[in-house]
């Protein structure tokens, strides 16, 4: 049985232009609501995340305590458990999916809190990587709505060179003869093994692999690294899902919107929320530098860099045998 809720979004019109008949936010929560729904923390989730994958975070006592908040995951929209090219209807399955951005993610969120929950105001928005794109969008549109953000190993807009890399992978998905030009016909399996191994070498720093660090968590090689870390993990999830989300990650930019209109100064000076702001010293591909850039333009933001040869992964530690994502 599904350990989530399916939230019926009803019509969506999307971003982009396309208008949804329907569309569902799966979402899981911790912890009890307070009376006054003061206690709302908004974690959502990163690249081919779902909320298993990130939920290690939450406990009591540890960083996201439920015994003190209410935490809500909601599943990004094309992460294969929320409406995504592998589960769309026609007629928009099949190779019509929709691109879906973080400005359809935020705003599927806030209806998601304030109907199914009553909530209207969150006193922190936490997430790393995409989760953090996430956070960083809700302050910029929602700005008196957001006490507090936490945005770990990410960014305000997708940099240059990260598009380098995101175009990087997706060549390597729609490489495989699976792949028709529109659709996948079959299972993509050496296009999705390829695509692992990109991503392990970007994902954690030189100095990760060079001191062997995958030995410390659980693996008995670098191959036993790659193979169940990395391959085990990206093929859990459908390939047309994991180029869903390499879009939306594409798109990634707080001031797209009809509030800021490309302005990203403007959207960053906007957010009015108490930030951190905790890129990691050794990331590959959101740099200290390129939020030190975006953290410049904030009024109420504090840069703090994670020390770490962990890279990306700094921000999200949990590499074990079963998986990372």
């Amino acid at each position: 049985m599904p350990d989530f809720d399916h939230f019926d979004l009803g019509a969506v019109a999307l971003q982009c232009g396309l208008t949804l008949p329907s569309a569902s936010l799966a979402c899981k929560t911790y912890g009890a609501l307070a009376p006054d729904k003061s206690n709302v923390i908004l974690y959502p989730t990163s690249y081919g995340a779902h909320h298993t994958d990130i939920e290690w975070l939450i406990g009591e006592g540890g960083i996201l305590d439920p015994s003190k908040y209410f935490i809500v995951i909601p599943n990004q929209l094309g992460n294969g458990l929320s409406t995504s090219p592998s589960n769309l209807a026609e007629p928009f399955g099949n190779c019509r999916a929709p691109l879906f951005t973080h400005w359809d993610n935020v705003h599927a969120q806030e209806k998601l809190l304030r109907e199914r929950f009553g909530v209207t105001n969150i006193a922190l928005a936490y997430g790393w990587s995409m989760g953090g794109q996430q956070a960083l969008h809700w302050g910029a549109i929602f700005p008196d709505r957001v006490e507090r953000i936490c945005a770990i190993c990410t960014s305000a807009r997708t940099s240059p060179h990260n598009k380098v890399f995101l175009e990087g992978i997706r060549a390597v998905l729609t490489a495989d003869a699976a792949w028709q030009g529109d659709r996948f016909v079959e299972r993509p399996i050496r296009a999705l093994r390829a695509f692992s191994r990109i991503y392990a070498g970007w994902a954690v720093s030189q100095a990760f692999y060079r001191e062997e660090l995958w030995a410390k968590v659980g693996f008995t090689s670098l191959e036993d690294f790659l193979i169940r870390g990395w391959e085990g993990n990206f093929m859990r999830r459908d390939a047309a899902d994991l180029l869903s989300m390499i879009d939306t990650w594409m798109h990634s930019d707080i001031s797209d919107n009809p509030i800021y209109n490309g302005d990203l100064p403007k959207a960053l000076a906007a957010i009015k929320a108490r930030t951190l702001i905790m890129p990691s010293t050794t990331d590959l591909y959101f740099t200290t530098a390129d939020s030190e850039i975006e953290t410049a333009h904030m009024t109420n933001a504090e840069l703090r860099p994670i020390e770490s040869i962990w890279g990306h992964r700094a921000g999200n530690p949990m590499i074990a045998s079963q998986g990372v994502v």
